[in-house]
Order: C-alpha cells, then sequence, then structure tokens
C-alpha cells in the first residue's frame, strides 16, 4: 500500500515511524516532513494548504491511502476534496471536522445528545460575553471558538483575568478564531486524554494519556501546546475508560451521524475526571502532539491497519494491543516559547537511542547539512519503562545528552503518576 502522511511536527514523525514498520506498507511519502520524519519516508516539499497540489500528487504517484496528521487540512475540508476523487483518507470531513474547528459547535452537540460537559454561553459580543463572566464569578474559564493552535483556552482564577482574556480574543490575539467567544464553567479535576478511532458507526478504544499543558514546571506558566506527556494515564481505570465510551464517545458518533456529520477518524476527547466522572473539556479531531508520540511507543498492532480499517468502514474487524510499559515524553522547546522565540538555532548533537527510546523530531530542518530548531516546540524525548518513574529517568537521560543552547524543558513531566507509584509503595 502506498500511503502519503500529511504534516511535519512530532505528531507526524511518530506515525511515520509506526506506519514504517506495517507490512501493509509497499511506499511512504510525507508532505512536507521533516529530517526525522525522513529517515521512515520520502519528503515531498508541499505546501498542506494546497489541496489541489496534494490532490495532483495523489494522483502522480498512485497513492492508495492519505493519513491527515494536522487539525488545519481537515477543518479546511482536505478529506473531502480527497474522498471525492477516490481517494481512501484517515480523517474527518469538513463538516464533522468541525468538533474541534468550533468549540461552540462541539458545546451544542454536547447539550443537544446530553454529553457531560461544563455549562456554557457563545458570544460574539466582548460586552456580554464580560457581563456574563460578572455575573457568574471565577473560576471560569475562556475559550477562543476557532483553532488557536493549543493557546486560545484561558482557565481564569480571576474574574479581572477573565476579562482579560475576553478581550485578547475579540482583539484579535488569536486572528479569527476569536471573533466568536465560549465561556464555560470551570471544572474541577484531573485532566486526562482519551483516543478512539471511529469509522462513522463504531468506536475503537485507543490508550490514554496524560498531557503537560503549562509551559512551567509545577504547571505554572501560560498554556502551550504541549510540553510533555505520558501514557497510560492512571486516572483512568477500567470503569473510567468504559463510562467515557458509553457517556461520551458513543453518544457524539450517534449524535454526529444523526446530525448529517458521520465522524471517520481519531477522536482526541479532553477529558476532566470530576467526582462526578468524566466530563469533555473539548474534542479535537486528530492524534494529539505531544500524546501521540507516547501512544505510538506503546502500540504493538499494526497502525496501518487500524487506520485503514476506520477509512473504509471495517473497524468492527480489528482490534489494537498495547504494552503493558509506561511511555513518556519530554517536550524540549525554543527559550522563549509559547511567546515569541528566536529561529534557526543550531542543534549540535542528538544522542543514540537504544530500544524503547526515540526522539522524534517536531521544529526541525536542515540547513546547510546542520540541523537547526525552527519550532517553539523542537524535539519529543521520549523512552518507555516499567514503571512511569523509569520511564521518566531514561527520558531526562535522553534530555540531558542533547546538546541545544537554545532549547529548555520542564523537569516534572510524569509528576503525578510518579506521585501515585511512590504512595503505592510507602502503602506496600
Amino acid at each position: 500500500m502506498k500511503v502519503l502522511l500529511i504534516g511535519s511536527g512530532g505528531r507526524e514523525h511518530a506515525l511515520a515511524w509506526k506506519l514504517a514498520q506495517s507490512p501493509l506498507l509497499t511506499k511512504l511519502y510525507a508532505a512536507p516532513g521533516n529530517p526525522g520524519i525522513a529517515e521512515h519516508a520520502e519528503l515531498l516539499p508541499l505546501d498542506i494548504d494546497d489541496q489541489a497540489a496534494i490532490l495532483d500528487v495523489c494522483k502522480a504517484q498512485a497513492i492508495d491511502f492519505v493519513v491527515v496528521g494536522p487539525e488545519g487540512p481537515l477543518v479546511a475540508g482536505l478529506a473531502d476534496l480527497l474522498r471525492s476523487n477516490g481517494v481512501t483518507v484517515f480523517g474527518p470531513s469538513k463538516a464533522a471536522a468541525q468538533l474541534e474547528g468550533s468549540k461552540g459547535f462541539t458545546k451544542d452537540i454536547c447539550a443537544r445528545y446530553g454529553i457531560p460537559t461544563g455549562a456554557y454561553k457563545r458570544f460574539t459580543s466582548a460586552d456580554e460575553a464580560k457581563a456574563y463572566v460578572s455575573e457568574q464569578g471565577a473560576p471560569i474559564v475562556v475559550k477562543a471558538d476557532g483553532l488557536a493552535a493549543g493557546k486560545g483556552v484561558t482557565v481564569a482564577m480571576t474574574v479581572e483575568e477573565a476579562l482579560a482574556a475576553i478581550d485578547d480574543c475579540f482583539d484579535g490575539a488569536f486572528g479569527s478564531a476569536g471573533a466568536e467567544v465560549v465561556v464555560e464553567a470551570f471544572l474541577d479535576g484531573e485532566e486526562a486524554s482519551f483516543f478512539c478511532l471511529s469509522d462513522g458507526k463504531t468506536a475503537l478504544a485507543l490508550a490514554t494519556a496524560q498531557d503537560h499543558k503549562r509551559v512551567g514546571d509545577g504547571d505554572t506558566g501560560p498554556n502551550t501546546g504541549g510540553m510533555g506527556a505520558y501514557s497510560p494515564a492512571p486516572v483512568m481505570t477500567p470503569d473510567m475508560v468504559e463510562r467515557t465510551i458509553k457517556e461520551i464517545i458513543e453518544p457524539t458518533i450517534r449524535g454526529m451521524a444523526e446530525s448529517g456529520f458521520p465522524f471517520t477518524g481519531v477522536f482526541f476527547a479532553g477529558l476532566m475526571i470530576t467526582a462526578k466522572g468524566p466530563e469533555l473539556i473539548e474534542y479535537n479531531v486528530r492524534f494529539g502532539d505531544p500524546e501521540c508520540q507516547v501512544l505510538m511507543m506503546r502500540l504493538k498492532s499494526d497502525l496501518l491497519q487500524l487506520l485503514y480499517a476506520a477509512a473504509t468502514g471495517s473497524l468492527d474487524q480489528v482490534s489494537a494491543e498495547w504494552s503493558d510499559e509506561v511511555a513518556l515524553t519530554v517536550v524540549m522547546a525554543s527559550k522563549g516559547y509559547p511567546e515569541p522565540y528566536e529561529k534557526a538555532t543550531p542543534i549540535a548533537d542528538l544522542p543514540d537511542t537504544a530500544a524503547g527510546e526515540k526522539i522524534f523530531h517536531a521544529g526541525t530542518t536542515l540547513q546547510n547539512g546542520l540541523l537547526v530548531a525552527t519550532g517553539g516546540r523542537v524535539l519529543s524525548v521520549t523512552a518507555t519503562g516499567q514503571s512511569a518513574g523509569e520511564a521518566k529517568a531514561a527520558a531526562y537521560r535522553l534530555v540531558d545528552q542533547v546538546t541545544w543552547d537554545n532549547g529548555f524543558c520542564r523537569r516534572d513531566i510524569g509528576w503525578r503518576a510518579v506521585e501515585r507509584e511512590q504512595a503505592a509503595s510507602r502503602q506496600g
């Protein structure tokens, strides 16, 4: 099977690495890819927003299957164009991708189909949104409605912080994504990420993970696209997974189909595990980044077979098998991120990796044969272990061998899982 992977981040490197292991694969292309992805795929210098160019390549190379990594092309309708031209695609239609493309759309689906989530209101007026916040009080959550690269959400602990976040949205801090704002109730609990494949009618649960959104140790500082992750998430017990599927995923699949937007692809459910159980914070319609990196490290099944089954309506005929090990990834970012940062800084050396270790490239390129950092989040340094503590120690050993003067990372990735393990050993 000839496969084209769309994207150039750490998520796509992890997908390329895993797809390349499939016995079904005859040739893997990636557009535009990065130096890490180039180890597994032939890179095509395409603009992923140029849908016509992607279609032309699919025809020219006789591509059998396209895997779309990032959300932007999905929200823009790339899957629709390819499907209408006979190309099999993993990823939702433009209409179904509204689950990520519009926070308000998702909230309306939740309200209509009884999916547990925080109470909310949608606003296109700053004054009305501010009046609502003043009436409700803090803590409260302010979200830009559209795509904002993981940065359009403010968990405001004071009314003043919420009012400032509303101003940011309507003053254009997030471009058109902030033209509408969703204000919702603060949910108290522990966050977790749950992943599930869907072919429009069947759900296949994947593994759980926990992301670290804040830039600083101890979950301090502004939100980012994600500074690290680990899998599995201990808070997602078998009972909690079952409840998530029954109370959140299955009603969504049913609701999307009834609404005329059948969903095929991956549900990435951002959850808050509250005293009442799992509640939906938001949906994404692609694999998480950096969650994808730890999922792929633990997946024992053939990824290509799973994604193709989701794309072709045969998900009920496959299953996913997972390693019992813990996988943990530490994101190395450019100093200054998520604020403006210096670009094209040299990465002098990356360490060799052993079995159960991998450094995924996110924001890198080659300049005159030298590896340089081009993005905010640049490397996902990933390792596995028999416990979260073991995986964390292995990942940070690798981090400390990376020679990149302009890089930084959090030093506490996996702290919740490590604390749980330490508490259990004390009790034992």
